[in-house]
């Protein structure tokens, strides 16, 4: 059903919160700390290394290697924010990132080899 301020009380999603609810507890403080956000760059790295590309066409291949430029560069961002402090922005952009492999594995483009705690599989 559809609540008074537009919530919708729906199935759960097996979005990237999932994957990420899946690598901790969640009964937890939900601080964002250093610790947190090395754990989720750790994370992301490993989907990174294991998500590969599959038999694609040249346009496809285009669209995926756009995709895992954005994903290198909140990569690139999360580790900069990190150092110098910023973890709220850090947070946000390793989440971006990991969300872009994640993406490219739900719509076909990459392979997760059947992973199911790092990727939302198609």
């Amino acid at each position: 059903f559809q609540a008074e301020d537009g919530i919708r009380d729906l199935v759960r999603s097996r979005g990237l919160g999932d994957v990420y609810k899946r690598q901790h507890n969640m009964d937890e403080d939900v601080l964002i700390t250093e610790d947190r956000v090395k754990k989720y760059i750790s994370i992301t790295l490993q989907a990174r290394n294991k998500a590969t590309p599959k038999n694609l066409s040249k346009e496809d291949l285009e669209k995926l290697d756009s995709m895992m430029r954005m994903c290198d560069d909140y990569y690139s961002d999360a580790k900069y924010f990190l150092e110098k402090g910023d973890l709220v922005r850090a947070f946000g952009a390793i989440n971006y990132s990991h969300a872009w492999i994640d993406a490219a594995v739900k719509i076909g483009l990459m392979d997760g080899h059947g992973d199911d705690v790092l990727f939302t599989l198609p």
